[in-house]
């Protein structure tokens, strides 16, 4: 069955969501960021990734089971001026992440570069998230995470190495941001949960059956192990991925992040380099622009009208949404709502009418 989006006010749903955050017990200004990251994120990618602010119910469950702990301490455990190793006690990694990205931006601005690893944290939502905030503080923004063991290691049936995702982010003069967002598996099981939702079948490349077939067929998907991008070559970046963050920094890494819904164990790293170390921030935004025009020239293959930068796609796609209001999944508007009235908020999600933008 087709899926409907409705559009709705984006001031009203950033007031939602920070006074709902701020209802499970965060504070007011990290219920604020944690509210504005994952409408940062709903923009950005397509809804059946299930970043977005669907989270705020999850949170509201994890949260009251003491599953994760609101007000969690950010201690720094060792630092020098370049580097820190952080324990997020079990904290809300979206919060801990910014928190480490602004410890990292800090050092940039006094050693060129700045490169914080948390250990003991949780999910921490959109890599681009994170590195888009160091590069808005002039610096060119690394970020990346451990995951639970979704993916199979190439040639094997069950998860060994999480999706493990990347953020890299650079500014440029072209009037968008250079953006590199994406997990090491080829989708993630939200894709899957939207395919069956629309009755699809799903890629060949996505994943396998328990049995270690691939499949079409999203059902069997979600009960299977993920596939790496490019076979063997995203395995190895995850595995990798996770000696950069977990093994290194003393944290959970392989079968061990959300093996315990109580302690997810999951690790970050998050480096931001200052640009105006090596040449003022205009020059580099200007050579950004004359390396992406080069890449632009190319001639296109058959079936392509244009080339496009990493991140160009995302940023057509957020002024596409805003320009009409968020669409939210209908499902997700409704709960939400719902959510809303037994939080006792005042805020309330204004509707602007239904999104009828096919490209999401």
């Amino acid at each position: 069955m087709a899926i409907t989006l409705t559009n709705v006010d984006k001031p009203s749903l950033e007031r939602f969501m920070a006074q709902g955050f701020e209802a499970l017990g965060l504070t007011t200004e990290d219920a604020k960021l944690f509210g504005d990251a994952l409408i940062f994120s709903e923009l950005r990618f397509h809804p059946g990734h299930g970043q977005g602010v669907r989270r705020l119910r999850r949170y509201q469950e994890r949260i009251g089971e003491k599953l994760v702990d609101p007000r969690a301490e950010f201690e720094i455990i060792k630092q020098s001026p370049a580097l820190a190793l952080v324990d997020a006690h079990n904290g809300i990694g979206t919060v801990v992440a910014a928190k480490a990205m602004k410890l990292a931006i800090e050092k940039a601005k006094v050693s060129g570069i700045g490169q914080v690893i948390v250990r003991n944290s949780t999910h921490y939502g959109s890599s681009a998230v994170h590195a888009c905030q160091a590069m808005d503080a002039g610096c060119i923004g690394i970020a990346y995470t451990n995951a639970g063991p979704e993916m199979a290691p190439w040639g094997a049936r069950e998860g060994a190495v999480g999706t493990n995702p990347w953020g890299i982010a650079a500014p440029t003069n072209l009037g968008f941001p250079a953006v590199m967002d994406f997990a090491l598996t080829t989708a993630g099981k939200g894709m899957m949960l939207w395919h069956s939702r629309e009755g699809k079948k799903i890629p060949l490349d996505w994943a396998l059956t328990p049995e270690g077939e691939i499949t079409d067929d999203p059902d069997a998907a979600m009960k299977g192990a993920l596939l790496g991008i490019g076979e063997y070559k995203g395995y190895g970046l995850a595995f990798m991925t996770d000696v950069l963050t977990g093994v290194i920094g003393g944290g959970g890494f392989g079968l061990t992040p959300y093996a315990d819904q109580g302690k997810l164990d999951v690790s970050h790293s998050l480096t931001a380099i200052d640009i105006e170390w090596f040449m003022p921030l205009e020059q580099f935004k200007q050579r950004m622009g004359e390396y992406s025009q080069m890449v632009k020239s190319r001639k296109t293959r058959p079936g392509f009208s244009e080339v496009l930068i990493p991140g160009e796609q995302e940023a057509r796609r957020v002024a596409r949404k805003s320009a009409g209001g968020v669409p939210l999944d209908d499902e997700v508007l409704a709960d939400l709502q719902a959510l809303g009235r037994e939080l006792g908020l005042s805020a309330e999600i204004k509707v602007l009418g239904p999104f009828s933008e096919d490209r999401l």
